[in-house]
């Protein structure tokens, strides 16, 4: 399951900040690295796990590469929460309903 492996990637707090700065848009990791307490050798490591993860793509520029969001990644974690979400919605409305059928003949 692919979510899981995004969920994964994510629980690291030095690569959400990483994907979170990739928000702004496609970046080297010299400035993904700007301003962030790791060094850009660690910061290509976490890109890496971000890009097995399939959160992350990348491509070459010239002699450098730009790391950008992969919307197919995301995709997935956001179908997996949307399930929860209407699966949770669904059990709560039923919820709902059963109570207030309890209360009308109970």
């Amino acid at each position: 399951m692919a979510y899981e492996v995004g969920f994964a990637a994510l629980g690291d707090p030095t690569r959400r900040a990483v994907f979170e700065r990739l928000r702004q848009g496609p970046q080297t990791v010299g400035a993904l690295a700007a301003g962030l307490p790791v060094s850009r050798p660690a910061i290509s490591q976490h890109l890496r796990v971000l890009k097995a993860a399939g959160l992350v793509a990348d491509q070459a520029d010239g002699a450098r590469r730009l790391y950008r969001l992969d919307r197919r990644g995301i995709a997935a974690l956001k179908d997996y929460l949307t399930g929860v979400w209407d699966e949770a919605d669904a059990a709560h409305r039923a919820e709902v309903a059963r109570q207030m059928e309890e209360r009308r003949y109970g």
